[in-house]
């Protein structure tokens, strides 16, 4: 499957390998694999020193080559987003994927169920109509599934809301076959949007020591939580040292966009979007990148050559800038913008240009990306 994307996106961008990185055809997304691999140094190395492992987020890369870097560097297994991205990593030979989310819908959970039959699926689980739907399916499917209670630790989203909704639901999950029960999943990812550290710190403090009075709980019912999953790359070096988490969830870390490179030092950008000045008057300068090719969300974008410009608006296919005497830069000419959040900048693409020594070297396949995707993998393989 990964071999036939990575022939099919080889075939449509191809003629860019063996180009400089400043000779693409723009907008172009742009990853520094030099870059890449020193951000997932620096972070085995700092989770080595942490009570807790690494099991990378790839809803921001959604690559398997990156999940198996990540792998071959010490990561445990990935978690996903969505049940499609779940499929597609276990398809490409990862063998431990959480879906750190719920699923629902007789498609999905069905889904699910299939490829639990193929390698290590958990899921994050809420509610008891929930886990029975994915006991039937794992049982028709002849599976296992792995199951997280998810905790609701301030996110107001998903999660149970207190001990004894845990424990309640532990106990009907015992009572269901095809089922594994292994821990708890506590998200803290409302702490990701404190700028403060130290604020960030008394939040997911806060956070973690309520997922502890969960654990307690469950465990005087009589239910161990071997997994405690939480943490993202806002929190790594807070929640990590918890003893009390075996696992964080830090996704972002391998990019660095603009959002979490405020939060947490030491890692490089490494991704980048590639684009055009088409329009230039005065000291106003338009690229061709708007926000159909970068991610503004939380944080704007910023020229790398020009961090201290400011956009003045990114639009659907421009971005805007107004600029002074300082910048050279005339139409025709490239440049390359930080996202302002990555997450939001790699699903608009197709593939990844793969840089190494500033000349692209090889196209990666951008491919969980929906259902139809899902069954187009399944059909190729076929």
């Amino acid at each position: 499957m990964a071999d036939f994307l990575h022939e099919y996106v080889r075939k449509a961008y191809g003629s860019a390998i063996g180009k400089s990185r400043r000779d693409l055809v723009t907008p172009a997304l742009i990853l520094d694999l030099d870059v890449a691999k020193r951000n997932i140094q620096f972070m085995t190395e700092r989770i080595r020193s942490m009570p807790a492992e690494l099991r990378p987020h790839i809803k921001v890369q959604k690559c398997p080559e990156l999940a198996k870097l990540q792998i071959g560097a010490g990561a445990i297994g990935v978690c996903t987003a969505t049940v499609w991205e779940a499929v597609v990593m276990s398809r490409a030979g990862i063998e431990d994927v959480l879906i750190a989310n719920e699923v629902c819908g007789p498609e999905k959970i069905g889904a699910l169920a299939e490829a639990a039959r193929h390698g290590r699926i958990s899921v994050a689980v809420d509610n008891r109509e929930n886990a029975g739907e994915l006991s039937e399916a794992a049982r028709a499917a002849g599976s296992e599934i792995g199951i997280l209670i998810e905790v609701d630790v301030g996110m107001g989203r998903g999660g149970v809301r207190s001990g004894d909704e845990a424990v309640t639901l532990a106990q009907h999950l015992s009572s269901l076959s095809n089922l594994r029960f292994l821990g708890v999943q506590g998200y803290e990812g409302h702490c990701m949007l404190e700028p403060d550290r130290d604020v960030r710190i008394a939040k997911a403090k806060k956070a973690m020591d309520y997922v502890g009075e969960v654990i307690g709980q469950l465990a005087k019912a009589g239910f161990e939580c071997k997994v405690v999953s939480a943490g993202g790359t806002g929190t790594y070096d807070i929640t990590g040292a918890d003893p009390r988490v075996t696992e964080i969830q830090a996704g972002s870390y391998v990019f660095m966009d603009n959002f979490h490179g405020n939060l947490v030092p030491g890692f490089l950008r490494s991704l980048t979007v590639l684009s055009t000045v088409i329009i230039q008057h005065g000291n106003t300068i338009v690229m061709d990148a708007g926000r159909k090719s970068v991610g503004i969300d939380f944080v704007q974008p910023t020229i790398v050559e020009y961090p201290q410009y400011q956009s003045r608006y990114f639009a659907e296919e421009h971005a805007l800038f107004d600029v002074d005497e300082m910048c050279t830069l005339k139409r025709g000419d490239k440049v390359e913008f930080v996202p302002g959040y990555a997450p939001t900048t790699v699903n608009l693409y197709d593939a990844y240009h793969v840089v190494e020594n500033d000349m692209v070297t090889d196209i990666w396949p951008i491919i969980p990306r929906g259902p139809g995707h899902a069954g187009f993998l399944s059909e190729s393989q076929k």
